[in-house]
């Protein structure tokens, strides 16, 4: 199993129609086949800038590969995830 995990910080004001827009659009990455277990997150924590975090699951590196490269992903990051977040970190996990 590989969770996909990014934390991020959005361009726009908090609360604002746009932060609520990019969050709805995100939601089409749930619709890929391999991805389980979406969430979205709220960061709580005052030990980083970081706003938000999306976290998800894949049974296998094989489903990691087809979820990085569906065109729901593809374009996502093309059109809402490069013009709208100012910064993120993005790590992955295997279970030990």
């Amino acid at each position: 199993m590989i969770r996909h995990t990014v934390a991020f910080r959005l361009k726009h004001e908090a609360g604002s129609a746009e932060e609520t827009s990019f969050l709805a659009g995100a939601l089409v990455l749930a619709n890929i086949p391999s991805v389980r277990n979406f969430e979205q997150l709220r960061q709580t924590s005052p030990k980083n800038d970081f706003t938000f975090g999306f976290s998800m699951e894949f049974d296998d590196q094989a489903g990691y590969d087809v979820y990085n490269v569906h065109p729901l992903h593809v374009a996502f990051v093309r059109d809402r995830w490069v013009p709208e977040v100012a910064d993120f970190l993005e790590i992955d996990y295997t279970e030990l």
